[in-house]
Parts: C-alpha cells; sequence; structure tokens
C-alpha cells in the first residue's frame, strides 16, 4: 500500500460512491474499484459496506479513514513545500563575507536575487575569510567568500576578482611622489594590517619575511575604512586591494603599485565538496556567477 492507496480510499470514503470518486480522480471506476480490493486483501478487512445506494465505511474502514486523512494531508504538504522550494519562492541561505568584499561587490548582487527570489532570506556573516573557510567546512555557512588559493580537496569554487595589493601612505611620506614601490623598501615602517582571522593578515607577513624583514606591526583593525584612516592620520603604512584604493580621497591617502613582489588579492565563493546544496544555494551561485561575470565583462 502507497500514498495513491490511501488518497484513492479517502476520495471513496468522502464521496461514498466509486463512480463519483473516479470522476474526482479522473480514472476508471474498475481501476480505483481495484485499487481499494487491493487494500481490503492487503490489511485483511472489508473498508466499505457496499450494500446500499451509498457506499459507507464500516468499522475498519472509519478506522483507517481516521488515521489516513492526516497521512496524506501530510505528503500533500510535504510535495507543496518541496515544489516550493524547487521553484525557489521558499528558503534560507547562510553567506559569509569577509566586510571589504560585501561592501565592494555584492549590495547589487543580493538586491537583484532578493528582487527575483524575493521569499528566499538570507543571513549574511562578516568575519575575515579564514574564518568564513573555516565555518563553509564545518556546515555553519552554506557558501563563502574567500581569499584564494583554498583548499581544493575539501571545497568547489569559482573566482570573481584578480587584484593586486597596493601600497598606501601619508601624502607626506617620503615615498609618496613614487610610482611603484618595492616591499623590501618597506623593511623600516609602521605597518597596519588587518587582524589574524583576515587571510591578508597572513598573506602580507609572509611575503615580508619572504622579502627579508619582519613588519613592525603598529595596529590591526577588522574594517578597510578605519585602516585607511589612520594611514590619512600619519600612524603608519597600509596595503589594501586595488578595489578598495579607487574609493579612497587622493588628496589624504597617497596609493601607489607594489612591485618585488606583487602581492595577489584573488577572491572566490567556496562552497563543500561534501555536502549537500539547497535548491536556493545552487541558484544564488548560478545568479552570482552569471552577474559577477557580465559585470567585469562591462568593465573590461
Amino acid at each position: 500500500m502507497d500514498i495513491r492507496h490511501l488518497q484513492y480510499f479517502l476520495e471513496v470514503a468522502r464521496s461514498k460512491s466509486f463512480t463519483k470518486a473516479a470522476q474526482a480522480l479522473h480514472i476508471t471506476q474498475p481501476t480505483i474499484s481495484k485499487m481499494i480490493k487491493s487494500i481490503e486483501a492487503e490489511l485483511g478487512v472489508v473498508l466499505f459496506d457496499r450494500s446500499g445506494k451509498q457506499v459507507e465505511l464500516t468499522d475498519a474502514g472509519q478506522v483507517i479513514f481516521s488515521q489516513a486523512q492526516p497521512i496524506v494531508s501530510s505528503f500533500e504538504h510535504l510535495s507543496a513545500e518541496l515544489g516550493d522550494l524547487m521553484n525557489l519562492k521558499r528558503g534560507h541561505l547562510r553567506i559569509g563575507l569577509p566586510p571589504m568584499v560585501g561592501a565592494s561587490f555584492f549590495p547589487r548582487v543580493i538586491g537583484s536575487f532578493h528582487e527575483k527570489y524575493p521569499d528566499v532570506t538570507i543571513q549574511l556573516v562578516e568575519d575575515g575569510a579564514k574564518k568564513v573557510e573555516a565555518d563553509v567546512e564545518n556546515g555553519t555557512l552554506d557558501l563563502g567568500v574567500v581569499v584564494l588559493p583554498t583548499k581544493g580537496e575539501i571545497f568547489h569554487h569559482f573566482s570573481f576578482v584578480n587584484e593586486k595589493l597596493r601600497l598606501l601612505v601619508h601624502p607626506s611620506h617620503p615615498l609618496a611622489g613614487r610610482s611603484r614601490v618595492s616591499l623590501p623598501e618597506l623593511s623600516g615602517e609602521s605597518f597596519i594590517l588587518f587582524r589574524e582571522d583576515f587571510a591578508l593578515h597572513d598573506r602580507i607577513l609572509a611575503e615580508c619575511i619572504r622579502a627579508g624583514f619582519g613588519p613592525r606591526v603598529v595596529y590591526e583593525s577588522s574594517q578597510w575604512d578605519f585602516i585607511s584612516e589612520m594611514v590619512a592620520a600619519n600612524l603608519g603604512i597600509a596595503l589594501l586591494p586595488e578595489t578598495i584604493c579607487r574609493e579612497l580621497d587622493e588628496e589624504r591617502v597617497c596609493t601607489l603599485r607594489l612591485v618585488d613582489p606583487e602581492i595577489p588579492w584573488h577572491l572566490a565563493v567556496i562552497w563543500h565538496k561534501d555536502r549537500y546544496l539547497s535548491f536556493a544555494a545552487r541558484e544564488w551561485l548560478r545568479f552570482t556567477r552569471d552577474l559577477l561575470s557580465r559585470n567585469r565583462g562591462d568593465e573590461a
């Protein structure tokens, strides 16, 4: 016996007629009669008294009727909810974004997605890329934005930004008049960095050490705008992505090309290879990849 048997049984019980039930279900009367007989044979009871003008439930039929109604109702509700999910009429997403990434790239994406799918809710969690990566790995987040490289054995990803870091100095700084500066030249400077839970923190420290010096870090922050303001106050130098540098006031902060080496800033959306992705998450990935790639094409 399956859910279809119960649906046919309930329709006969409500209409008190095999003919009317067959019409309502758009099947033939012999089909529904055969279905009811198969239920009776399986359970070893008679469900309907067929002796009158209308069929009536027997005592066994009453028991089945009372139990079948909530079962069929729950199944139909389940089917409706699954239909809503598959058609993206509902859903919930948990997305991790580093602060400067969210402000620079995703307001338009999220706004456009919400306009198309207003009943899909999005929970945004702002954290450093290292924390975002850890939370996607442990399942706290569905998706996240990180700085590449990432763990290829654990995550799928698609890249959407390929930039480099630039040097920020105060306009009065001796390097301010230069167009480019090599990293070893910064060995005596006071650095303002992102906090340790940000991927750029480790990336900058590693490159400095590779260039032959350990940077003197005077301040750490989680906010790129606070970092740039610290540089504008002449409290140190900083390294920030090109996207962020385009937002800065050139009269208050000078941005220079960093060379020898250049430090890449490659961003990607990641999701776990071995976890189920909801319909909403899959559509968000498709939608976001398409919109960001079109934006890159427009800028080119």
